[in-house]
């Protein structure tokens, strides 16, 4: 069946296209501080207790700061030091490693033999996604014209900034977009930009209040590319 109304897909990364947060980001950040000499370790339930803090760089800061309570130029010359290098630890370590969520590459090839257009919205850095395009998603890499990441601007917070960014740079009228994410936060973003979204919690993101959202769900592979297309506005 031909699709009538969904012109663009656009996808969260951490947790939405790949289960990141606990086998990348995690043990890629614990790396980082034996590797500077951090006297900072993080176990799994401390690491999943700040995630509603944005960015890892951020985390440390809060940890640092209230934990250890370093003063400000300590904490800011252990970020700068921590930033890069735990990105390019993640990137080289882990990444390649990660496996896409189920149902996410049927959807892209779905969407791609449809003609739907493709965009990323994330916190994450750009050379980030860029790396999971290269890496996880070599055949739709082309695909994806859109990649907004951290240097392009806030995109938790209700105003909705990178989402709506995004929108304006598809110039496709919002009822012919769905945003694909795991979270409360992220849809919370793509709301504040008058966006239709699906959820697909995971075991980080579950029992989050999803108020508002099209669909709620566990995964996408109970789900076709109609199917989504019905949750447009």
């Amino acid at each position: 069946m031909p699709l009538h109304k969904l012109k663009a897909l656009i996808f969260d990364v951490d947790g939405t296209l790949i289960h990141s947060e606990r086998d990348g980001h995690f043990p890629a950040c614990n790396d980082a501080f034996r590797e500077l000499q951090l006297p900072v370790e993080w176990d799994w339930p401390t690491f999943k207790s700040m995630l509603q803090i944005p960015g890892n760089a951020n985390r440390l800061r809060h940890w640092l700061t209230t934990k250890l309570h370093w003063p400000k130029e300590q904490v800011e010359h252990a970020v700068q030091q921590f930033e890069p290098l735990k990105k390019k630890i993640y990137i080289e370590r882990y990444l390649p490693q990660l496996p896409l969520r189920t149902g996410v590459e049927t959807i892209l090839k779905e969407a791609v033999a449809n003609g739907v257009r493709l965009a990323i919205v994330s916190t994450t850095y750009e050379s980030q996604i860029h790396a999971l395009l290269d890496n996880q998603l070599k055949a739709y890499q082309s695909h994806f014209e859109i990649v907004l990441g951290k240097e392009s601007g806030p995109k938790t917070g209700k105003e909705g900034i990178l989402y709506s960014k995004c929108k304006d740079m598809l110039g496709v009228p919002e009822e012919n977009i769905l945003v694909i994410e795991d979270s409360q936060a992220g849809m919370e973003a793509a709301l504040g930009a008058r966006l239709p979204v699906a959820v697909f919690y995971n075991d980080v993101t579950w029992g989050e209040n999803f108020t508002g959202a099209r669909l709620v769900a566990r995964s996408l592979a109970y789900f076709n590319l109609a199917t989504l297309e019905g949750l447009c506005l």
